[in-house]
């Protein structure tokens, strides 16, 4: 069993909506003020993704990056950044010729969906794996893709979070370290309960934990009513946890988390009435091999 257990607090995400929830973070002040009290109730890494502030909707403005960061810096320097890569891979294809995007797809070149990685550097950036069905759209990240994300991603020295969503992703990050696009044994996220993906069970959870190369540092995490499950159920196989208003707005059915930090507070709960202990961000440093 781990020895001390990072929880990571996804912020606001690329999907969940504002009218999901009245409170959910748009701007790059409320996006930082709710990852610094996820931080006072436990979190030890902030996942970031960014919003215009006036339509609510998905961006990838470095400004409003780098505003997140620098807020978040300024009153709590430990506390891990870790930054999402996963918007422009989304495609819709058009109905009358299925070759041509319709509204709505974001797909573009590699190269431009790390360009705040490589101009922010923050600790940890997230890498997606997978190519699957989503909703009524697709995700592409093609090996070739995703290699040339990764390259940038390590030339500027952060360290990449490896984004699983199905078994045949853990097959490809197993190719990329062979190929040595990436470091291994590597850090790794098990999305689970997304549909077309890995259920979010046990034996699920379980299975893909298996197929981790052996040494790998991993967190496994539910989405929507899933969430807390999966947070127990990551602890007790050995991986860390992830909560937040990326994945979940809930505490219960029907009841609102009343933010961010409310849910970290839960997930600690459910870790330390099993015994676990939490990880500060210094411990989380030494955990995944960051600078202090």
């Amino acid at each position: 069993m781990q020895e001390n257990v990072i929880i990571t607090c996804a912020i606001t995400g690329n999907l969940t909506k504002p009218e999901q929830h009245p409170g959910l973070p748009i701007t790059p002040q409320q996006i930082a003020a709710s990852a610094l009290e996820a931080a006072e109730q436990g979190a030890a890494i902030a996942h970031i993704h960014v919003r215009d502030p006036e339509s609510g909707r998905p961006s990838m403005q470095i400004a409003h990056y780098r505003e997140v960061i620098d807020r978040i810096r300024e009153k709590n320097p430990a506390l891990i950044i870790n930054l999402t890569t996963g918007p422009g891979g989304r495609f819709i294809p058009s109905e009358d010729n299925p070759q041509v995007a319709a509204p709505g797809s974001t797909l573009m070149v590699p190269e431009q969906r790390v360009t705040h990685i490589v101009e922010l550097r923050p600790d940890i950036c997230t890498l997606d794996l997978n190519t699957m069905n989503s909703g009524g759209e697709v995700v592409i990240n093609t090996p070739r893709n995703v290699t040339r994300m990764a390259k940038l991603i390590t030339e500027a020295g952060v360290k990449p979070e490896i984004e699983l969503f199905d078994s045949g992703d853990v097959h490809m990050a197993h190719d990329l370290i062979r190929a040595g696009v990436l470091p291994g044994p590597g850090l790794y996220s098990l999305v689970l309960g997304v549909k077309y993906g890995f259920a979010a069970t046990p034996e699920t959870m379980l299975y893909a934990r298996d197929l981790l190369p052996p040494g790998a540092i991993w967190t496994g995490f539910g989405i929507g009513r899933h969430e807390f499950p999966m947070v127990g159920q990551s602890y007790l196989y050995g991986g860390h946890v992830r909560v937040g208003f990326e994945d979940n707005v809930y505490m219960s059915k029907g009841v609102l988390a009343e933010s961010n930090g409310a849910l970290v507070r839960r997930a600690r709960q459910i870790v330390e009435s099993m015994g676990g202990a939490i990880a500060t961000p210094a411990q989380a440093r030494q955990i995944l091999g960051l600078p202090a």
